[in-house]
């Protein structure tokens, strides 16, 4: 199976060191602390907001909110798993045509391989549309625990109040971010599919230098009689088209559960906040 050059010494979540190894990108360690990031991605408008959040009394949140419990720990489970199922199947919309070994010679697959048959669209809209679910059920779940939180009053309702601005100040920032990371993955695919292409090309030449090897060993001797082929000439099995495929796939579930990951910390912090009071 083919595998992307491995590069080591970079720490940090899953997804940057998953999309560190599958591209070109030499990333740096960053020196930047979490607090200076954030102050580049808050507006004015933001910092206002939440200092006033930490700075000024708590609002009081009227009694009669949904209280935390087992279902709602079921429901999160419930949101994770459905998830993280969607991005594991293998849908029609990931699927692309493949070549059976044995349908074609090795030179008509690999000229069915030139062609476009293996469109990235297909991935790239398959990626889009799980990040576009993952946003819409993910904040509906981190709505629901917030109003939780904030019912709890003081001190976990300013909590609330600050996670729905941090919510609100960094979703443009984490769409820019995350969206970009389809377009990171399509050099990931077109260097698998080069790859095999160039193997599949090899594979073609060394079986017709093979043939042309047995036709000779073939040939009479200038006795009359036939040449024996050497044993060490038998056919090798010829490489099978689009196994490039299965090795992409692994890899963009791989990154779509990393990213999964990312979205779902918020959720954790406030499930946190929830067990503990």
């Amino acid at each position: 199976m083919l595998q992307a050059p491995q590069r080591t010494g970079l720490s940090g979540p899953t997804l940057i060191r998953l999309l560190t190894r599958l591209t070109d990108a030499d990333v740096q360690q960053s020196r930047q602390s979490l607090s200076d990031h954030l102050s580049q991605w808050l507006g004015w408008t933001d910092a206002i907001a939440l200092s006033a959040a930490l700075n000024t009394k708590p609002p009081v949140i009227a009694p009669g909110a949904r209280q935390f419990g087992s279902a709602e720990e079921r429901e999160c489970v419930r949101v994770r798993n459905t998830l993280a199922d969607a991005i594991a199947s293998d849908t029609a919309a990931t699927a692309a045509k493949r070549l059976a070994p044995g349908q074609a010679p090795a030179k008509k697959k690999l000229a069915a391989l030139a062609e476009a048959d293996f469109d990235y669209s297909s991935f790239r809209q398959r990626y889009l549309s799980l990040q576009h679910t993952m946003e819409t059920s993910i904040g509906n779940l981190r709505s629901r625990l917030r109003g939780m939180v904030a019912a709890r009053n003081g001190e976990w309702t300013r909590l609330a109040v600050v996670d729905a601005i941090m919510d609100r100040a960094l979703l443009p920032k984490e769409r820019a971010l995350l969206g970009a990371i389809p377009k990171l993955l399509q050099g990931h695919f077109d260097r698998l599919r080069q790859a095999e292409e160039a193997a599949l090309a090899q594979a073609a030449a060394d079986a017709g230098a093979e043939v042309d090897a047995q036709a000779s060993a073939d040939a009479p001797s200038g006795d009359g009689t036939q040449a024996r082929p050497d044993a060490a000439a038998t056919a090798a099995p010829a490489a099978a088209p689009g196994a490039w495929l299965d090795t992409f796939r692994a890899d963009m579930r791989s990154v779509l559960l990393a990213e999964l990951e990312v979205r779902l910390q918020p959720v954790e912090g406030l499930l946190a906040a929830l067990r503990a009071s």
